[in-house]
């Protein structure tokens, strides 16, 4: 987020800004009790299929044993980095300036 000076005030684009660090946080506890409940299903169908379905209970085993390492991996990620468009400095209008020997011709004329 940059600042300028616009006719004496300070105008702020704030387009470009990250998320809050509280919605990060929000997020990420989101997405690993997610991934908890998906590894909780996983136990529990595997204690079910094991005796009717043994292929398909090793793939749960499998999944719920890996889960928690890919929670834990997804819920410590850095957060996101600052989008780099759309362009965060609003440049100020440019007004074309009168020339010097313009004005005196001018006034000399009056």
């Amino acid at each position: 987020m940059q600042r300028t000076k616009r006719n004496g005030a300070e105008v702020f684009r704030i387009t470009g800004a990250r998320m809050g660090l509280a919605e990060d946080v929000r997020g990420r506890q989101r997405r690993y009790v997610i991934s908890m409940g998906v590894r909780t299903l996983s136990v529990i169908a595997t204690v079910v299929l094991w005796n009717v379905q043994r292929p398909v209970a090793i793939v749960t085993l499998v999944a719920g044993a890996l889960l928690p390492y890919v929670a834990v991996v997804i819920a410590n990620a850095g957060r996101e980095s600052a989008p780099s468009l759309p362009s965060h400095f609003v440049p100020a209008p440019v007004h074309p300036a009168l020339e010097t020997g313009n004005l005196k011709e001018s006034s000399d004329q009056s």
